[in-house]
């Protein structure tokens, strides 16, 4: 696995770096092919440490993972990534397999890391919609008097369907699609 660490507000000393390649490396058995490893730590108010942990695939298949810790322990909140990820590679990887039909996963994970899965997704509810054409700031302004945490909208601009979602941080995201 390749990897690639940055840090936010905190420098990184050898020792987090190696324990974190150590722990990231569990997932290798996942994957049939190199996959690349993006690690994010950062330091927030109250001494709290976050890591955020991406691994993206040979195929492109994205997995990602942010964890904290209030205690200020970094490697607590490695631990916590990684283990999010092993938990939902495990509970889906038959679903990844046949779905991504790429060999995203490797078919052979051993017994005692078989998890029983849900037999189908279970979608609630179907909304239909018309999409109206409007500026980003218009969409964000529809969002929040609509107070949901995503809106669907056309681009005025580009006339192609974007989602403008809330962050956890209070910010705004924007979703374009290529």
């Amino acid at each position: 696995m390749k990897f690639t660490f940055t840090c936010k507000k905190v420098p990184l000393n050898d020792s987090i770096k190696e324990y974190a390649e150590k722990k990231i490396s569990k997932l290798d058995r996942y994957f049939p092919k190199e996959a690349d490893a993006f690690v994010i730590f950062a330091v927030e108010k109250n001494n709290r440490c976050v890591v955020e942990l991406t691994i993206r695939s040979s195929n492109g298949t994205l997995f990602r993972a942010q964890e904290e810790d209030p205690d200020g322990d970094m490697r607590s909140a490695i631990d916590g990534a990684v283990n999010f990820i092993d938990r939902r590679i495990r509970k889906n990887k038959t679903r990844l397999a046949k779905n991504l039909r790429a060999e995203a996963l490797t078919p052979d994970v051993p017994a005692e890391f078989d998890v029983v899965e849900d037999a189908e997704f279970n979608v609630a509810r179907t909304k239909r919609f018309t999409v109206k054409p409007m500026s980003t700031d218009e969409a964000i302004l529809q969002m929040n008097l609509l107070d949901h945490s995503f809106y669907v909208f056309r681009n005025i601009d580009t006339n192609e369907i974007n989602v403008v979602y809330r962050r956890k941080d209070g910010d705004y995201g924007l979703i374009e699609a290529e």
